[in-house]
């Protein structure tokens, strides 16, 4: 890396739920359209069932996360029912003005799923016609919006296989963001070089540093700062949080990262600039602090 570097800050927007494409996208468009910031949104276009993540109680970490980051109150007790006690809304079905509004805004848009914890929970075990099945779900979706093809995928969690890089790898897809690391690269695994560059977050989310060592809202944006770096530096946001009970922080961080002259660009541009000499590094799936279930995590390069 250079000295001369920019410090650049790509945001990535997970939006994981009904709640967060409703209420916390409009939000966001707010807060950045207020610092002129445009940023690249994924979406979840099938049916919303938060209400099945309750199973992850039995995943050791799961509910003392929960309990950490006040979940109940931070998601909303409705989307921690959707799925079981109330039926499964259709999000892309349901809320595509919403969704098409963060075109409009002049954001950088792409695909996370069709169903957000049938990936991130069962994905292991899809074989990849299954997997094709669910992208192809939300690729319907999305093209039912947009009018046209998706460009990109961030997967739920950070969950890969085989067979979810072959299905994206099929789509022609210019850049996934589907992992955590240091920089771009292409993946291998288990052995497999695949063909889609990946841009992957390089920082923690504010809900894996909130309640952890101390850290509270009023303190999580110190560890950013501190994090900031010459070049790439790819941070992913979450509708239903920094759009709703941590919208206070985000802005708070978005007023400090500006004070420091730092860059903001969206993922696509993100890959063209750092992308050009990315090389092949191993992904395996592997635990990182304040998460409960593993997360797909770039190894050195090969």
């Amino acid at each position: 890396m250079h000295h001369y570097e920019p410090q650049t800050v790509a945001l990535k927007v997970d939006v994981d739920t009904y709640c967060g494409t409703r209420d916390g996208i409009p939000n966001l468009l707010r807060l950045l359209e207020a610092f002129g910031v445009r940023a690249t949104f994924y979406f979840s276009l099938g049916p919303d069932n938060s209400g099945k993540a309750v199973r992850r109680l039995l995943h050791k970490g799961f509910l003392a996360k929960m309990l950490r980051t006040k979940a109940p109150a931070m998601y909303g007790l409705k989307t921690m029912l959707y799925g079981t006690l109330l039926p499964a809304p259709v999000i892309g079905r349901e809320l595509q003005a919403v969704i098409r509004s963060v075109q409009d805004a002049g954001h950088e848009i792409g695909i996370h799923c069709w169903d957000h914890v049938e990936w991130h929970d069962h994905l292991h075990r899809l074989s990849r016609a299954e997997v094709e099945t669910e992208l192809g779900r939300a690729r319907a979706s999305f093209e039912e919006i947009f009018g046209r093809a998706a460009a990109t995928t961030a997967a739920p969690g950070w969950t890969v296989s085989a067979a979810s890089f072959e299905a994206q790898d099929a789509l022609g897809l210019a850049y996934c963001s589907d992992t955590r690391g240091e920089f771009p690269f292409y993946p291998v695994l288990n052995g497999k070089r695949f063909r889609t560059l990946q841009v992957p977050s390089t920082w923690p989310t504010m809900d894996e540093l909130i309640g952890e060592n101390g850290v509270s809202a009023d303190t999580v944006n110190d560890i950013y700062l501190r994090r900031l770096r010459s070049g790439l530096n790819v941070h992913t946001i979450h509708a239903e949080l920094e759009g709703k009970a941590l919208a206070a922080p985000f802005k708070d961080l978005l007023t400090r990262l500006t004070g420091r002259g730092v860059r903001f660009m969206t993922l696509m541009e993100a890959a063209a600039e750092y992308g050009t000499a990315a090389p092949d590094c191993t992904v395996t799936m592997g635990y990182t602090a304040g998460r409960a279930m593993p997360v797909a995590l770039q190894g050195p390069a090969l």
